[in-house]
């Protein structure tokens, strides 16, 4: 999603970030409804930090021009303002405001590695990032900007959808293997539609690439991951409608992860309004379950789009971290109106599932029973933060905090849907699909809503 005034601790930066056609372009408030973004791959964090500076943004946005194949999108176009530089407030996505001045805002959580959606998404599962030769652990090696390209991996992925085999082989441990070890349930919930992000880690624009539950892919990596195929846990990625039946039930299993398809991701160019529905729904959802008492959401986005960010990374190892990403946690125990300032990153979800549901077992070579040649245990990093500190454990359960699924906006279009809709206060429905007009879905980023219950 666009840069945010959370992600500036409180306030607009005094800066002004440099432009290739001349003069700079200072943080500015944007209420458009569908935003462009920049380039996000491993070569575009790196000059967009620019070794400490944080004025690559520009540059990047500018040089990635060329990749535009919709000229209505919002990315595709090189006005005198580009919005990476572009911060969204209250006005635009109330919603998120209320849940981070109602429960926990993270003020300094990363992305894990310093690259795009799909490393992103197999650290926020496994810790690591790699491309491997066989179906062999000890075959994985560190990879980061990859770790295949994107046309290999959609070949992969078509090939494992049509024949159950793939040239692809993630054959590292991620967190379902000790999940299922310690019998501690789990499911990934896919929404059906389209994928949110291109293929290409650095492209702007790109055609839609059909996404669901039984298509493994950027968005949907663990049925590629072999352990997730040894353990026979494949089932347990399932459609969205299965998480509001579970949430509904009051069988939520202790550890979920969703994610959406490109019309409800806020990635460039989905509407943000449409998005905040969608993800208000959820946590309506979580909230009106029989297991409210005993779940911790937390919602987070996968990298930073392309938009503009003044915090330094900080360096934790040769992959990262990234850079600044929102992070809200959200729980009948957490602390209300609560900043945290500690250093985060997917990593601390891991670490926070392995603490509470595995005794503090961790994705350790030496002692998972799975070695592999991850560089270093991301959980243990001294940097790290824990989220056991956003909660209060102590407290009495609080009771849900429903909001409307259509609050008011000041953006000057939304979907139509939206414009003649009611609030719909504490609603679980999810808004129709809704394409921008003459822009093809792709690119940068998506929501990443983890909804683990305590135990």
């Amino acid at each position: 999603m666009p840069s945010t005034t959370w992600r500036h601790g409180g306030g607009v930066p005094a800066v002004c970030v440099p432009s290739p056609s001349g003069g700079c372009t200072r943080p500015y408030h944007d209420t458009a409804d569908i935003n462009g973004g920049g380039p996000h791959g491993e070569a575009n964090a790196v000059a967009d930090i620019d070794g400490g500076k944080m004025d690559g943004f520009i540059r990047q946005r500018d040089a990635a021009h060329g990749t535009c194949r919709f000229a209505n999108d919002p990315a595709c176009s090189l006005g005198a303002t580009p919005d990476v530089m572009g911060y969204h407030t209250a006005a635009e996505l109330p919603n998120y405001w209320a849940y981070a001045k109602n429960f926990v805002l993270a003020d300094h959580m990363f992305e894990p590695v310093k690259s795009w959606s799909l490393p992103d998404h197999l650290y926020l599962v496994s810790g690591w990032s790699a491309r491997c030769a066989n179906r062999s652990p000890m075959s994985c090696v560190n990879d980061i900007v990859g770790p295949y390209p994107g046309k290999v991996f959609d070949r992969a992925v078509a090939q494992e959808v049509t024949t159950g085999s793939t040239s692809i082989d993630l054959a590292w441990t991620d967190i379902t293997y000790l999940l299922h070890a310690h019998h501690v349930s789990w499911a990934y919930y896919v929404q059906k539609g389209t994928q949110p992000d291109c293929a290409s880690d650095s492209a702007e624009t790109c055609a839609p690439v059909r996404q669901s539950a039984s298509t493994p892919g950027i968005w949907n990596p663990l049925p590629l991951f072999g352990d997730v195929q040894t353990d026979h846990q494949v089932a347990s990625v399932q459609g969205l409608s299965s998480y509001f039946r579970a949430a509904k039930g009051g069988s939520l299993p202790s550890v979920s992860w969703i994610t959406p398809s490109d019309p409800d991701s806020e990635h460039p160019p989905a509407s943000i309004h449409q998005g905040q529905a969608y993800v208000t729904a959820l946590i309506n959802a979580a909230m009106k379950s029989p297991d409210w008492a005993s779940t911790a959401i937390f919602l987070s986005w996968d990298d930073w789009g392309g938009f503009y960010d003044g915090v330094v990374p900080p360096a934790i190892d040769q992959n990262g971290y990234g850079l600044r990403v929102p992070g809200i946690v959200i729980s009948p125990y957490a602390r209300k109106g609560y900043i945290a300032h500690q250093t985060l990153s997917s990593d601390a979800y891991l670490k926070f599932i392995e603490d509470d549901f595995l005794g503090g077992a961790r994705l350790n070579p030496r002692t998972d029973g799975r070695p592999d040649r991850r560089p270093d245990v991301r959980e243990n990093a001294p940097q790290l933060g824990n989220l056991v500190s956003d909660f209060n454990f102590s407290q009495p359960p609080r009771k849900p905090f429903l909001l409307p699924t259509n609050p008011p906006a000041d953006s000057p279009s939304v979907p139509p849907f939206f414009r003649s809709a009611p609030p719909c206060v504490g609603c679980t429905a999810l808004p129709p699909p809704y394409a921008f007009p003459g822009a093809g879905p792709g690119r940068h980023r998506r929501h990443r809503h983890w909804i683990p219950s305590f135990p």
